[in-house]
C-alpha cells in the first residue's frame, strides 16, 4: 500500500530563521530544532520523508505564508535539548529517553507573492484551517490536503 503524503505548517520568526535562510543553507536543508510544545513535537514525530511543509513567518508585519519545504529526514532526538549552553536546553530530556525531536526540511520554493494571514481569513476553502483559528499558537500544525490545494492555488503553484 502506497504511503499517503501529509501536509504541515511550520512557523518561524523571520528574524530567527527565514525562508531566505533555508534557501541559503547548505544543501538548502536544515534541522527544525527547538520545538518545545508536546503537540507540535507529536506532529513532527508523525512526519515522513516526502511530506510537504508550508513555511510561515510569524511575528512579521503582517504574518505571511512564504513558501514550501519538504521533509527529508524523519524525527530524531533534538540534540539542543541536551546542551546546557544552548537556549533550547531542557535538563529533563535525557539522551537515553529524549523528550524532544526534530526533523530535517529542504527548501522547495518561495512564493512570488507571500500570502498575508488576513487575506486568508475570507477564503472559503480555508475556514477550518488551524492557522486561522482564534488563539492558534502551535509552531507546527497539520494542514489538510484540501487546504494545501487552496494555498497552492492562491500562491500560483497549482
Amino acid at each position: 500500500m502506497a504511503k499517503t503524503r501529509q501536509y504541515w505548517l511550520m512557523k518561524s520568526e523571520p528574524s530567527a530563521f527565514s525562508i531566505q535562510d533555508l534557501r541559503k543553507a547548505r544543501g538548502r536543508t536544515t534541522c527544525w530544532d527547538g520545538v518545545r510544545n508536546y503537540q507540535a513535537r507529536n506532529y513532527m514525530r508523525a512526519m515522513k520523508r516526502g511530506d510537504r511543509v508550508l513555511l510561515y513567518h510569524s511575528s512579521a508585519d503582517p504574518p505571511l505564508l512564504v513558501g514550501v519545504a519538504e521533509v527529508v529526514r524523519e524525527a530524531y532526538p533534538d540534540h539542543t535539548a541536551f546542551d546546557p549552553k544552548h537556549k533550547h536546553h531542557d535538563p529533563k530530556s535525557r539522551r537515553d529517553s529524549p523528550t524532544w525531536f526534530m526533523v530535517d526540511i529542504r527548501f522547495s520554493a518561495e512564493f512570488k507573492k507571500p500570502l498575508a494571514l488576513d487575506s486568508l481569513r475570507g477564503v472559503p476553502g480555508l475556514r477550518g484551517m488551524e492557522l486561522l483559528r482564534k488563539g492558534s499558537r502551535l509552531s507546527v500544525q497539520s494542514v489538510r490536503r484540501d487546504e494545501w490545494a487552496v494555498i497552492m492555488e492562491l500562491a500560483g503553484r497549482h
